[in-house]
């Protein structure tokens, strides 16, 4: 274990957290990774996480975990920022090697760190054969498994096995919903809660969530909602909920004017990822989750990038090592995104590269007609095609992002029913908006780094969306 404490002097310098991009007097390293020095208005803790929305902040090496804390002296001049890293405990991935036979055979456990809500990313092959697992985080003796009509005939029985097996006093129920973004609605939530009330459960009740994204983040807001909360597990079987929705408690449903406007941050016992799962999905849902892992390198993780393009093949083809990796360091990108950020004050608004532009594309082009991560594709291009537009990234790295897209089979540019006015429509009701000021994640600077702000050219997004649009 290492302790790394930093002091720093930084009276001269001030910020707009949320709509300048600041220089660092100084930086501290940890192995390939640096920090970047604070100014002297981030004095408080709860300005931490949206300081460094602002800031180029890569990922820690994946056998490193990270704590950090901000102080101040008593004239808030001098900053602290403490930092301990730790190759024991925390979000990034530790490979769990199996010491007994009591312990399950777990490839890869990540951490989100969130104090007294901790819990655990599990991630390997035929997890669902691990009763063990998934009963551990089962507080309660009643269950309801809500899932949708393509995944039901494929786990659903293997789920309710994983959750009896071996323990006869659980009871579980199930609801399957239809399948699709243009059923995650207030009308089909009814249904969860419908199935729950007439099963009476009860406060230690646990909602499982099987299957992508939609059935997630339903759940999860259904679970935040019955009975003011209860326990729910999350079990991911598509690629885009295994790397990104299905971690750090994102949770809600869309509204006709806008993609996941009401919901709220909820928090499950444990993320179980069976990757077995990814043997029943089809190529274009497999494509669209990887949107999401590109996402990761882009805003972050340079490395990671490095490594897509240089093995996106083998991802297509569904190569187990290369997705087990992908997933892997996928999740702990966002673990410890979310340790640091939990309710997306800066920081974890980073993760939404691409999603302003193609968030437009789902709602004005109907929900259901493009995967969420061919949208999040496409608006990626365009947040690319604005940050060079302004200047802050060159255009070997525009050439690249197009590559990359086109090597995973993903959109590069919206439908060309999408118009200037239809995406200014959507994107004025955005969640990142913020007293009537759109504010943006976009690519700063070399590799793997990205802001988020407000304060950029209406004259770059203009040019943008007429660029992309035909009307």
């Amino acid at each position: 274990m290492c302790r790394c404490l930093l002091l720093i002097n930084a009276h001269t310098h001030t910020h707009n957290a949320e709509r300048d991009w600041i220089e660092p007097t100084a930086t501290i390293s940890l192995r390939r990774h640096k920090w970047l020095l604070l100014p002297r208005s981030a004095k408080h803790n709860n300005h931490f996480a949206s300081f460094h929305s602002v800031l180029r902040f890569p990922v820690f090496a994946s056998s490193v975990s990270s704590r950090c804390c901000l102080s101040s002296d008593s004239n808030n001049r001098n900053l602290t920022l403490r930092l301990k890293a730790s190759a024991t405990s925390a979000a990034p991935v530790m490979d769990q090697p199996t010491s007994s036979s009591s312990s399950p055979d777990v490839s890869t456990i990540v951490e989100v760190d969130l104090g007294d809500r901790s819990y655990p990313i599990y991630i390997g092959s035929g997890l669902l054969n691990q009763p063990e697992l998934l009963q551990r985080h089962i507080h309660g003796k009643q269950v309801l498994v809500v899932t949708n009509t393509t995944i039901a005939p494929l786990y659903l029985d293997k789920a309710i096995s994983a959750l009896t097996d071996g323990n006869p006093n659980v009871k579980v129920e199930s609801v399957i919903l239809p399948d699709g973004e243009k059923f995650k609605d207030m009308e089909t939530l009814m249904k969860i809660f419908d199935q729950a009330i007439e099963s009476r459960m009860d406060r230690r009740c646990t909602f499982v969530a099987l299957g992508g994204g939609v059935i997630g983040d339903m759940c999860g807001y259904a679970a935040a909602s019955y009975l003011r909360g209860v326990n729910f597990i999350q079990i991911p079987t598509t690629v885009m909920a295994q790397v990104d929705s299905s971690v750090g408690g994102k949770t809600g449903i869309n509204h006709r004017l806008g993609k996941n406007l009401i919901g709220a941050f909820y928090q499950p016992q444990c993320v179980l990822i069976d990757t077995d799962t990814l043997n029943t999905l089809p190529d274009r849902e497999l494509a669209s989750g990887l949107a999401e892992v590109i996402k990761y390198g882009l805003i972050r993780d340079a490395e990671f990038f490095e490594w897509q393009e240089k093995n996106m093949h083998a991802l297509l083809a569904r190569d187990p090592s290369a997705f087990a990796y992908a997933i892997k360091r996928s999740c702990e990108n966002k673990a410890e995104v979310v340790s640091l950020d939990e309710k997306e004050s800066g920081l974890r608004a980073t993760l939404n590269l691409g999603h302003t532009f193609g968030h437009a594309i789902e709602t004005g082009f109907g929900y259901g007609q493009w995967l969420h991560g061919e949208a999040v594709a496409a608006g990626t291009v365009m947040a690319v095609d604005m940050s060079y537009r302004l200047g802050w990234i060159d255009d070997s790295l525009v050439k690249r992002v197009h590559m990359i897209l086109q090597q995973a089979k993903l959109p590069t540019a919206p439908p060309e029913t999408m118009t200037v006015d239809m995406f200014k429509s959507v994107m004025a009701v955005d969640k990142k908006v913020a007293d009537g000021l759109l504010r943006l994640i976009l690519l700063k600077g070399p590799l793997g780094n990205c802001v988020f702000t407000g304060d950029y050219d209406r004259e770059a997004l203009d040019d943008t969306l007429h660029a992309f649009c035909k009307s």
